[in-house]
């Protein structure tokens, strides 16, 4: 290599470079949501050529489809809405990694979700925030919400009761009902867990995984991981008091409210290993944290403690329970968080997408674990195709490819098992998810360009008057 050649030495990063990066979403959020008022609204999916078309919408010809479906119930997919849109439910009790901050508080997430299913997955989604955490008043509302709706996102309910909620919703409800916080964060871990055990070179079945967190999330991810093929014996779990095992009397005397807690306790922790997370993770080939945000929820201490080429899966929102450089700097080969700005994200936004647009598409009347699993398998597929490093074991959300095939994969698992109302083949799947992502995508991009989404103002400007400037715009 000639001296022309050679790479240019790459400036090295400060602390407080990455710290300020890692911040400026949240400035950048609160100026951005002031100015937009929201970040969905309804739009047309029918033209209006002039006003004789209301004759056809509405009344008096809207009663024909209307007489149908009472006719016939299904044809309510042909003849409305419901076939794309999903209902995205919360009590505003346990909203990412800023606890029980109620209903109001917790509609900016919901709406970001609509957001994300509309731009990713081609899916209409409709934010609904209840005003109550009574897990029967949330089951009977959802139950009542249905004939409007094509599926149910379930959203940052508090753990025990998001678990009954989800069964209970899955049993006795006539359309797919899904907890992404469970089943959506679940199926992205699992794809780059998949991906990060070949790029350190372990067989996933002999991993030694230590989950942090034994909330709605890390119990869904065990059991996907689990059924993926990682031995529960081999892994241990980690909540406020310690380590779970048969031991924990604490939890086994409210076994009954504590179900899938105590079910952990009796399938993992082979050794009954008793202590804390550094007790837990000595020798431990994974850790996947999704516990209480940090920067200091884990020391550099405790990673040293795990053993060689460690992967480390911290994905507390909005900060990871310990930075990733920090990570690196103590050993761990492979680095990932739940957040954009830093390599390898784990974000639901990758699974939940594609996987509703399959669900979709062939009429599923559930999700089931194997559903999901699919969608992984095509998560960890793709990246693989590209290349895997430390730093990309998942594809990113700009590679859009990813949500058709997840689409895809999604629908001939659910065809297969038999809860698809219609069948397809996995081409004719990827190609009609294809074009209504594109569709969604591209009407976007037009309404930037067109100015009915206006630019933001740059970034010196006072929010009081980027407001008011909005306000004008509409």
């Amino acid at each position: 290599m000639t001296v022309s050649e050679k790479p240019k030495a790459q400036k090295k990063v400060t602390t407080e470079e990455l710290l300020a990066k890692a911040k400026k979403p949240a400035a950048d959020a609160m100026r951005l949501h002031a100015f937009y008022h929201g970040k969905t609204q309804t739009a047309l999916r029918s033209p209006v050529r002039s006003l004789d078309d209301f004759a056809i919408w509405y009344t008096p010809g809207v009663a024909a489809p209307c007489k149908a479906i009472e006719a016939d119930p299904e044809l309510v997919y042909e003849f409305t809405s419901k076939w794309n849109t999903v209902a995205v439910v919360s009590d505003g009790t346990r909203v990412l990694g800023l606890g029980d901050i109620g209903p109001k508080a917790g509609l900016p997430v919901m709406e970001g979700k609509a957001l994300l299913y509309k731009y990713l997955g081609g899916v209409d989604a409709v934010p609904i925030m209840l005003d109550t955490k009574d897990p029967d008043a949330i089951i009977d509302t959802v139950l009542m919400l249905q004939p409007a709706f094509g599926g149910v996102n379930l959203e940052d309910i508090s753990q025990p009761k998001c678990f009954r909620v989800l069964d209970t919703l899955r049993e006795q409800a006539e359309i797919p009902i899904w907890h992404d916080d469970q089943q959506g964060t679940a199926s992205v871990t699992l794809a780059g867990l998949i991906n990060a055990a070949k790029v350190v070179g372990k067989k996933f079945e002999d991993l030694k995984i230590v989950f942090l967190g034994v909330g709605a999330s890390n119990v869904a991810c065990s059991r996907l991981i689990y059924a993926y093929g990682a031995n529960p014996e081999n892994c241990m779990m980690i909540d406020s008091k310690g380590i779970l095992g048969k031991h924990r009397k604490d939890i086994y005397d409210r076994r009954s409210e504590y179900v899938q807690k105590w079910h952990m306790c009796q399938i993992t922790n082979r050794e009954e290993i008793k202590g804390d997370i550094d007790d837990a993770v000595k020798g431990a080939d994974v850790l996947i944290a999704l516990s209480t945000p940090g920067p200091d929820t884990i020391k550099k201490e405790t990673i040293k403690r795990m053993g060689k080429d460690a992967i480390v899966m911290v994905m507390a929102n909005p900060i990871p329970e310990i930075w990733p450089w920090e990570a690196k700097d103590a050993g761990a080969a492979v680095v990932a968080t739940g957040r954009s700005d830093f390599p390898n994200q784990v974000n639901n936004s990758l699974g939940f997408p594609g996987i509703f647009r399959g669900t979709l598409d062939v009429r599923a009347t559930t999700i089931t674990d194997e559903m999901a699993i699919a969608a992984s398998v095509e998560l960890a597929k793709l990246a693989e195709e590209k290349g895997l490093t430390d730093d990309y074991i998942l594809p990113t959300m700009d590679e859009w490819e990813v949500f058709p095939r997840e689409a895809a994969a999604v629908a001939m698992k659910a065809i297969e098992q038999g809860v698809a109302l219609k069948t397809t083949t996995y081409q004719q799947e990827f190609d009609r998810a294809s074009v209504i992502i594109e569709s969604s995508r591209n009407m976007t991009h037009m309404l930037m360009t067109e100015g009915y989404i206006p630019e933001a103002p740059p970034e010196d400007g006072t929010e009081a008057d980027s407001a008011f400037d909005a306000n004008e715009a509409y």
